[in-house]
């Protein structure tokens, strides 16, 4: 029991965490977003210091790896995976070319592993994905790097 309350109490943790780094990159009432150019900084800095995950390295995984790494990590379930890509996908839409694309490429990685663990379909995940595949040059398909 208290090993379950424990679990719960991270994966709660870990969304809220995201939600307040989508709140700081993005804005809302009560201070500014930040700067387009800073966004993707600045959720490499805060996803180390709040998350404990090093963005870089997390770009750097192919999509098994990720799909381990994640699993590893506590307090990430679907939910919280699925809030982290559409952090990235958001930052991807609206950065230049190069980083646009690591963060997209990532962005799928992840929804692709949502899918993967969640049995429950999802309208606006697919929307995201089929998004973020028209967006991509090579409309890359997650089966094919997994």
């Amino acid at each position: 029991m208290e090993q379950r309350d424990y679990i719960l109490r991270e994966i709660e943790k870990i969304g809220a965490i995201i939600m307040a780094i989508r709140q700081k990159l993005f804005g809302g009432t009560d201070e500014p977003a930040i700067s387009v150019e800073n966004q993707a900084e600045a959720l490499k800095e805060m996803m180390l210091s709040e998350v404990f995950i090093d963005l870089d390295d997390l770009l750097s995984l192919d999509a098994a790896a990720t799909d381990e790494y994640l699993a590893g990590m506590k307090g990430f379930n679907v939910e919280n995976i699925e809030l982290l890509a559409a952090t990235m996908a958001d930052i991807g839409f609206t950065v230049t070319a190069a980083d646009a694309r690591l963060l997209l490429q990532k962005a799928l990685h992840l929804y692709e592993i949502c899918n993967r663990r969640d049995r429950t379909y999802s309208f606006a995940r697919e929307a995201q994905i089929t998004r973020i595949r028209e967006l991509l040059p090579d409309g890359m398909r997650f089966d094919e790097t997994y």
